[in-house]
């Protein structure tokens, strides 16, 4: 197996991005990092470097392809990429009042989860392919396995970048570029925390990094955590639909703008 060098890692500033990036560093490993917040991706940087990885950095919104796509290039064209992790996302909700989320929030939603994911893979593939080795990481979520009552255009994101994910890895696996779809449940991030309602199986942002790293480094096909809340949403998916609808508006939430 091709060792892992340089690693690609959207979302850095916080949450999982943020963890993976400290999980990976080291001596020998090249870190290529991009967020929107320089703070708070600053202190990802400084915590990695600590660790004696070398990182490059860049502050790009993955919800506009470029020129976040022509820095991409370069930095492939600097250190050719072995992993790319494609972790930045973002959450609204229904709000309080149980009204839909409205254009706005739901076009934010598709085009930071969904299109942002697909503006961080897609430049790349061609080199990839070319190379004929690599891997590409792609974050879902178990709201992607069945819709959410109280966030739709959040688990209509994460059903897409799922779906992108598995179609990808079939297209690419006899081209030599392995495709990993991570599906993980709750734990312990600034997004979570702006969730006010059931939280099941809930883990830390630690325990949550190493069961991903662990997965990513077998190159996992999917990498599902915690597997009991998968199975719980797959379950209701398999219901009829009026029963698992009755199920998941049990699951009420609604997201703190002010957090």
């Amino acid at each position: 197996m091709t060792s892992i060098t340089s690693i690609l890692i959207t979302g850095a500033s916080s949450g999982l991005g943020a963890g993976l990036a400290k999980a990976y560093a080291a001596p020998g490993i090249h870190l290529v990092l991009t967020a929107r917040d320089a703070a708070r991706l600053e202190v990802t940087v400084a915590a990695c470097r600590d660790k004696g990885a070398s990182v490059a950095t860049g502050l790009f919104d993955v919800r506009e392809p470029e020129p976040f796509g022509a820095w991409l290039l370069a930095q492939d064209e600097a250190a050719p990429l072995d992993l790319v992790i494609a972790a930045a996302g973002v959450s609204a909700g229904t709000g309080e009042d149980d009204m839909p989320e409205g254009v706005d929030l739901a076009a934010m939603q598709i085009r930071a989860n969904l299109l942002g994911t697909i503006h961080t893979i897609e430049p790349l593939l061609p080199r990839m392919i070319a190379r004929g080795r690599g891997q590409v990481a792609v974050v879902a979520s178990t709201a992607a396995l069945r819709g959410l009552a109280y966030s739709p255009a959040y688990s209509a994101s994460k059903a897409g970048v799922r779906a992108y994910g598995e179609g990808l890895r079939a297209l690419l696996r006899p081209k030599g570029v392995d495709v990993s779809v991570i599906v993980p449940g709750f734990f312990d991030t600034p997004m979570t925390d702006r969730w006010k309602g059931p939280t099941p199986f809930m883990m830390s942002l630690d325990k949550m990094v190493a069961a991903i790293r662990k997965g990513l480094d077998a190159r996992c096909s999917r990498i599902v955590v915690p597997r009991l809340l998968a199975l719980g949403q797959q379950a209701a998916d398999l219901m009829p639909a009026a029963i698992g609808d009755r199920i998941v508006r049990r699951f009420r939430f609604h997201i703190d703008p002010g957090h």
